[in-house]
């Protein structure tokens, strides 16, 4: 916006601006110098500016700005989750980091040449970000499946332990 100029780069501005002190708080939240309420409290006035910025900015007479605006203001309940609700973050880095290795896998490889070959690569990738994220051995897990697959048996859940029954978990 702010490259755009005019009305769009005052809109712009502001909005960077109000997104700076945003996560000023946030990052504040997070090493755990700002307290929750405080955060949503300070929030409160942040978010009526910003939405009120965005509506400015969705009548500013730049097409694409006007159209980013309207995008986002259509979303504005879910663009405010974070605040309230604890384990949302207010970016999207943790999904990014999470298919970074896929898309790294594909354009090393060249991607696959068949609906099978896209099934079982998607199946692979999930099993594995799913162990690395409940520090689960990738190895261990797939030999288990392999050897379930062989006795006609279930494969072991790929649900945390907590979660699972004692009788469907697999011996480490």
């Amino acid at each position: 916006m702010i490259e755009r100029g005019g009305r769009a780069k005052e809109t712009g501005e502001a909005l960077r601006d109000h997104v700076r002190q945003m996560f000023h708080w946030w990052h504040r939240v997070r090493d755990g110098t700002l307290k929750r309420a405080s955060f949503r409290s300070y929030m409160s006035p942040l978010r009526r500016e910003v939405e009120l910025l965005l509506e400015v900015g969705s009548l500013c007479g730049e097409p694409k700005t006007e159209g980013v605006c309207r995008e986002i203001l259509k979303r504005r309940q879910a663009l405010w989750t974070f605040v309230h609700l604890e384990g949302v973050e207010p970016t999207n880095n943790t999904a990014e980091r999470a298919i970074r290795p896929g898309v790294l896998w594909r354009k090393g490889s060249f991607g696959t040449h068949s609906a099978q070959g896209l099934s079982f690569v998607e199946a692979m990738m999930t099993v594995v970000t799913t162990l690395k994220q409940q520090q689960r051995d990738v190895l261990d897990y797939l030999t288990a499946a392999c050897a379930a697959a062989l006795h006609d048996e279930p494969a072991p859940s790929l649900l945390p332990a907590s979660q699972v029954a004692p009788s469907d978990q697999v011996a480490a």
